[in-house]
């Protein structure tokens, strides 16, 4: 086939998995792999000071390409693998495709995959409701723990609500919209670059004596890749709104250009602004910040919020990875796997 076409099929399939199979466990998951990687090196870097700038600048670049280099030589080594069979079939117009391209096609879909998810967000949420529901607040707050970094100890059902929906919308420009631009992009490659800098993100940017210097890196190229994204989400949130025949703010990118500000995070407050005005709810971080001008969530706006979010997040996959990813991003990933497959064969 053409590699439009493998580039279309690659996304499709990581978007089915995501939506059919979801997440793997912990175990299995190579970001839980990554983060065992990042707890090492966090470990063993003992100068906290200036020179820990350096380093965390060098642990990025080692675990971006320690984890680039070894998803691509798995692909690579797929479709070497298999089209040394020789078995290939006939397509309409013309074309064909080859045992060893359907591999290949498959194992990048499941590749891309790891780099974003969308219909988690629901999984962790639905808990969290259902002990609304019966009234555990207690057990809710619990839970919410598990998905923001705040003390949930004592907090009402409102706030509990509102965490919710917080997470979901902040989470959305970092799990979806980002892979979605540099994976479309660059490929795979692009998508690992983001996953890779958010993650170290996530782990190391803390300002404070422990990760001050050594997330510093990671903490400035987050941002920076995600200032364009953040930037594009309220345009896929009013989309996705729209669709949906949502009746809140009548202006979602200007109450997204109004309101972005009030969260301590550049990028944060545009995805969450431009949800909360599309929901006509507020959201409410106790003494940081109030989005939104409308009511305080209930247990059924979580509800709602994972359906837009899950909409814009599909939105950003098919409208914006699927065509950058077949007009650029597969010829990046293509060209770095040819060179590693050069290796490959050399060593063979």
């Amino acid at each position: 086939m053409q590699l439009w076409a493998d580039a279309a099929a690659i996304v499709l399939i990581a978007l089915l998995i995501d939506r059919f199979a979801g997440e793997p466990s912990n175990r299995f998951h190579p970001l839980r792999w990554i983060g065992n990687l990042l707890d090492r090196i966090d470990s063993a870097v003992g100068d906290r000071g200036r020179k820990a700038v350096k380093w965390g600048f060098l642990a990025y670049v080692t675990v971006f390409l320690m984890v680039l280099v070894a998803t691509l030589a798995v692909t690579a080594a797929t479709r070497m693998a298999f089209s040394a069979t020789g078995i290939a079939w006939a397509l309409p117009l013309g074309m064909t495709v080859s045992l060893g391209e359907i591999a290949w096609v498959a194992v990048s879909g499941v590749f891309l995959k790891f780099t974003f998810s969308i219909f988690s967000f629901r999984e962790h949420c639905t808990p969290i409701q259902d002990d609304l529901r019966a009234g555990r607040v207690t057990d809710a707050a619990d839970k919410v723990r598990m998905i923001v970094s705040r003390d949930t100890a004592g907090m009402d059902a409102v706030h509990i609500a509102s965490s919710c929906c917080e997470t979901v919308t902040e989470n959305l420009v970092d799990s979806v919209v980002s892979p979605a631009l540099y994976g479309g992009l660059l490929g795979i490659p692009g998508a690992i670059m983001f996953r890779c800098a958010n993650m170290m993100d996530a782990m190391w940017g803390y300002l404070n004596g422990r990760y001050g210097n050594l997330g510093f890196f990671v903490a400035r190229f987050d941002d920076l890749l995600g200032y364009l994204t953040s930037r594009l989400s309220p345009y896929l949130v009013a989309c996705a709104a729209r669709l949906m025949g949502l009746k809140g703010h009548p202006s979602i990118l200007d109450a997204a250009r109004e309101e972005h500000a009030k969260t301590p995070s550049p990028n944060s407050g545009y995805p969450m602004a431009a949800c909360a005005a599309a929901l006509g709810i507020s959201m409410e971080k106790q003494g940081v910040y109030v989005i939104g001008t409308g009511e305080s969530p209930t247990v059924d706006d979580i509800s709602r919020c994972c359906r837009l979010v899950e909409l814009t997040a599909v939105l950003s996959v098919l409208a914006v990875m699927l065509p950058l990813y077949a007009l650029t991003g597969i010829h990046v990933q293509v060209f770095l796997e040819n060179m590693i497959e050069g290796v490959l064969r050399c060593l063979l």
